[in-house]
């Protein structure tokens, strides 16, 4: 039996728009990051994103599920509420 090939999807998107909450028991507007490609890959296989400082990471699925990676010790990397593809 040969081993299943993966189908080629639509082309990687390059840039996301993360959105975090608010601090918590405020009234604060949401931050939103801007995170592009980094060509590397995370844990789970997909896509690696990073803001411009590096600080902000996240592996972004095809499926657009979000995990943030943590850029150094001890952070605690919130989730975001949505990322939104950008052209």
């Amino acid at each position: 039996m040969q081993p299943r090939r993966r189908e080629e999807g639509p082309a990687m998107t390059r840039r996301f728009a993360l959105t975090f909450p608010g601090e918590t028991g405020g009234h604060a507007e949401q931050d939103v990051v801007v995170v592009e490609a980094t060509g590397t890959r995370g844990p789970g296989g997909h896509p690696v994103y990073a803001d411009p400082s590096g600080i902000v990471q996240a592996e972004i699925s095809d499926l657009g599920e979000v995990r943030m990676l943590a850029s150094g010790g001890h952070q605690a990397p919130r989730t975001p509420l949505h990322a939104e593809p950008l052209p």
